[in-house]
């Protein structure tokens, strides 16, 4: 069912997805991995296939268009909040949990932290309990890392993300900035690092850099499942799991780590429906249904469901 999802100042076209030969039980709102705004992009894609086959709902919309750099999280918040009020008035009440990849970890966290009682369970894959800063140099590094590069290079990376972070923050000028850049802007490297060559052409702000996951962390009282690839790329699941053990108000907290999977739940980080992993999708679909008061189990036998 194509629909409009209203969020205030802009209409976010959308997609719900609901089970075809049987009640709905609950139902599942989609929020963005940050390079992946749209609702089509085949994690979401599969969502909309495997879940309403166990009887739950999956509306999935489009992230409203960057006007400079990211769009703010408190703006993605309200947005899912606009998103799940949609479900509500399609399906009536039933249980509605968020399922967020990578950067939509972390408004969902902010979304079931403002409202609990809206938010019945939050799933969350790749998403990080450290800042964005610090993700970065996390993902940055490990680019490198993944290309053969060593320490020097490393220590090297280190100076040129210290010197965007400083510009961003308003701790030193452009110039001085841009005179970081200039010095490692021929290394062979240099793409992996995610710095823009000329801070010329670059908006210089990112408004949730700094941006702690913690304290929102520490307000989640729903049941969280956390899905985090063996070989993440981007994302340190280590220190994110560390920050969720410590700080989440849940006492259902779950905690599945991917065999074979990167940033993505997919079998060496793939970005096809046929290598979803079928691990991911038998643990979250069958969560998933506990989590909304299932009995009799509807999941299909056999692996990923990429048809």
């Amino acid at each position: 069912m194509e629909l409009i999802v209203d969020a205030g100042d802009v209409s976010l076209p959308a997609t719900l997805d609901v089970p075809s030969d049987g009640p709905t039980h609950g139902a599942v709102v989609v929020l963005h991995g940050s390079g992946e705004p749209q609702r089509s992009y085949f994690l979401y894609e599969h969502l909309a296939r495997a879940f309403p086959a166990a009887g739950v709902a999956v509306l999935r919309f489009d992230r409203r268009p960057r006007e400079r750099g990211d769009v703010p999280y408190t703006v993605q918040a309200d947005d899912a909040l606009a998103a799940v009020a949609e479900v509500r008035r399609r399906i009536g009440e039933v249980p509605v949990g968020l399922w967020a990849w990578s950067q939509g970890a972390w408004p969902a966290s902010a979304v079931a932290a403002r409202r609990p009682e809206l938010i019945s369970f939050l799933v969350l894959v790749a998403g990080s309990g450290v800042s964005p800063a610090a993700q970065m140099r996390y993902g940055t590094a490990q680019q490198l890392l993944l290309h053969g590069y060593g320490r020097a290079e490393l220590a090297d990376l280190a100076r040129l993300r210290e010197a965007l972070e400083k510009v961003v923050r308003g701790h030193i000028d452009r110039r001085t900035a841009q005179t970081v850049i200039d010095r490692y802007a021929d290394r062979p490297w240099f793409p992996l690092a995610c710095v823009p060559r000329d801070l010329d052409d670059h908006p210089g702000t990112w408004e949730d850099m700094d941006y702690d996951p913690e304290p929102v962390i520490a307000r989640v009282r729903c049941p969280t499942l956390l899905f985090y690839g063996e070989a993440d790329e981007w994302t340190p699941a280590d220190d994110s799991i560390a920050v969720w053990r410590r700080a989440a108000a849940t006492s259902d907290l779950t905690i599945h780590r991917l065999a074979d999977c990167t940033h993505l739940p997919t079998i060496g980080g793939t970005e096809t429906l046929e290598s979803i992993s079928s691990d991911y999708r038998s643990a979250m679909l069958a969560w998933v249904q506990e989590r909304v008061g299932r009995g009799e189990s509807r999941i299909p036998a056999g692996g990923s469901d990429a048809g």
